[in-house]
């Protein structure tokens, strides 16, 4: 027997204007209790012994230290780590169950990489998505005064060649990009697809993060 497609119907009684909001961009955004300067100690002794993604970073990270080529599963190999992975799980679960996906990290998700990044004054990091994962995120140790948000930019961005200009005072719903605010132990989760970037640090102080993904098992 074929299955007939499911069909969301759209009321709008007595014909009045409805308006939608379809196809939203969840990000999830919550505070983590965590040893801030014991992660922030570790983070450092990493970057002291990671001879690989020092001379990587020279050439891709100018100026800043990332992990992610080197030592990119912190999570397994450090109790630091693991016990901050244990915690993102719950939130992870929290995020994909307001998603209404049929997953967690109980069943078939589980973080799958793990690495650090530090951002000194004038660093950025350029636009990009994180293939074959499903949600990513960051954690934050240290942001200074000045230093970079979080800018996420609407994937619906390459269709828009015909719109018009935005209001100056447009909704946030309605933005192309968008940049979030965020602070030492905040946690923030969005799907993997989902491009992102960090603009330049502006601060003289190195804005300090742990990032993440969580993929299929």
């Amino acid at each position: 027997m074929q299955m007939k497609p499911s069909v969301t119907l759209l009321n709008n009684k007595a014909n009045k204007i409805c308006m939608k909001q379809l196809f939203i961009t969840q990000i999830y955004q919550k505070k983590i209790k965590f040893d801030l300067l014991d992660l922030a100690s570790e983070i450092e002794l990493i970057k002291k012994s990671d001879h690989d993604g020092q001379l990587w970073s020279a050439t891709n990270y100018q100026s800043g230290y990332t992990s992610y080529s080197s030592l990119d599963k912190l999570h397994q190999f450090s109790s630091t780590f693991e016990k901050l992975q244990k915690k993102i799980d719950k939130h992870v679960d929290a995020y994909l169950k307001n998603l209404d996906y049929q997953a967690s990290t109980k069943t078939n998700l589980k973080m799958t990489n793990c690495w650090v990044n530090i951002m000194p004054g004038a660093v950025q990091h350029t636009a990009h998505i994180h293939p074959q994962s499903v949600i990513s995120g960051t954690y934050y140790v240290s942001v200074p005064k000045g230093a970079s948000p979080l800018k996420l930019e609407d994937p619906r961005l390459g269709f828009l060649m015909n719109a018009p200009l935005l209001r100056p005072n447009a909704k946030l719903h309605n933005q192309r990009f968008v940049s979030l605010a965020v602070k030492p132990s905040d946690l923030i989760l969005f799907e993997s697809w989902l491009r992102h970037e960090v603009p330049a640090n502006a601060s003289k102080s190195p804005r300090i993060s742990v990032s993440f993904n969580y993929g299929w098992v």
